[in-house]
């Protein structure tokens, strides 16, 4: 299991945020942990964002991360509509 966390403070209050709005976040990012890489539409990102993966939390809301093996860490780096790519 992997433990999933923002990447700074203010990603951690956009989604608290996003939580309050939507209940089901939680329930997303406790399957995120469990497989990163196949849970809530996961997939990897291209380009200039290679090494990153996404993955949708609802509606129009998504979640740019990236995946720490060695210390089994998922690791917040974006979120909000889909113009965060």
């Amino acid at each position: 299991m992997y433990k999933v966390r923002a990447g700074n403070k203010k990603i951690q209050k956009k989604l608290e945020e996003y939580i309050r709005i939507r209940n089901d976040i939680k329930d997303k990012l406790v399957r995120l942990g469990i497989n990163p890489r196949k849970e809530t539409g996961a997939h990897p990102l291209h380009g200039d964002l290679t090494g990153k993966w996404a993955c949708w939390l609802g509606s129009n809301i998504r979640m740019i991360y990236i995946i720490d093996n060695k210390d089994k860490e998922v690791k917040i780096l974006g979120i909000g509509t889909h113009n965060i790519y």
